[in-house]
């Protein structure tokens, strides 16, 4: 299913529709305006946030609770855009479910992720299970990437461990899976074949998109692998430059400012 070019996005159901595709849905993570332009100049139908990008660009460590103003921000921005928008809520930012619930309702965007761990522990699963139904009140229509970190922290991280919080998640109404950490194809294919969602891992340099879908995983997040890159790149172009080297390609001047251009009169920013 492909957004119409001229509207935002924001339907759920929509943006369930890409996790059935023939391959994997590939969702690239955004940490700015300008990369999510980039993404979806790319011809990607859905972008999503990454809660380290979002992190990393106002200087403070992930996963530590202080992204929840930059990515209301930054959702904010981004609802302009025509695509589907996938936001990364860390674990929501509190721990009372109706303000998790509250504060997904006004994000108005197609899917949330939310991770179970808080300071790299694992929580009691009925808390996150209660922050997923009180998501699903406030927000019925939203995709809910439910996080099961038992694979990213190496806590409890067995297949039977990790199935049985991502059926506790789906029987409170989340509607997909996401184990990132996850990477070994025997444990891939036993992770997809035993939860009865769309299981999202995290992009692995020894498997392909198309590997990945042969072993029934339906997405595929980019996660802070695109700004780590953009940093890297960056560094490299200086780098090469001081070298004595030649300055490398890049997409032209007047095309980003275009796509801002673009964008601008889209929001109605000058």
């Amino acid at each position: 299913m492909t957004p119409d070019s001229d509207a935002h996005p924001v339907s759920g159901q929509g943006f369930a529709e890409l996790h059935a595709g023939p391959q994997p849905l590939l969702l690239p993570n955004a940490w700015d305006v300008a990369s999510a332009l980039g993404f979806v100049a790319a011809g990607f139908a859905a972008v999503g946030t990454t809660s380290f990008g979002v992190n990393a660009a106002q200087g403070t460590p992930d996963g530590a609770g202080s992204s929840r103003g930059a990515t209301r921000e930054l959702v904010h921005r981004l609802r302009a855009l025509p695509a589907y928008v996938s936001v990364d809520i860390e674990d929501g930012y509190s721990d009372d479910p109706s303000e998790v619930g509250g504060f997904v309702a006004e994000l108005d965007v197609s899917g949330i992720n939310l991770e179970d761990s808080q300071h790299a522990r694992l929580v009691d699963p009925s808390l996150v299970a209660a922050k997923i139904a009180a998501i699903k009140r406030a927000a019925p229509g939203v995709f809910v990437n439910a996080r099961v970190d038992t694979y990213w922290f190496h806590i409890d991280d067995s297949p039977d461990a990790t199935i049985d919080r991502a059926k506790t998640y789906l029987d409170a109404g989340a509607d997909g899976i996401f184990v990132p950490g996850a990477a070994e194809p025997d444990l891939l294919e036993t992770l997809a074949a035993s939860i009865p969602a769309p299981v999202n891992v995290l992009v692995t340099p020894r498997l392909t998109l198309a590997q990945l879908g042969e072993l029934g995983i339906r997405r595929v997040s980019t996660g802070s692998l695109p700004i780590r890159a953009a940093i890297d790149a960056a560094v490299g172009v200086a780098e090469t430059i001081r070298a004595g080297g030649l300055a490398p390609a890049a997409t032209s001047y007047a095309e980003a400012q275009r796509r801002l251009e673009e964008y601008a009169e889209r929001t109605g920013v000058s």
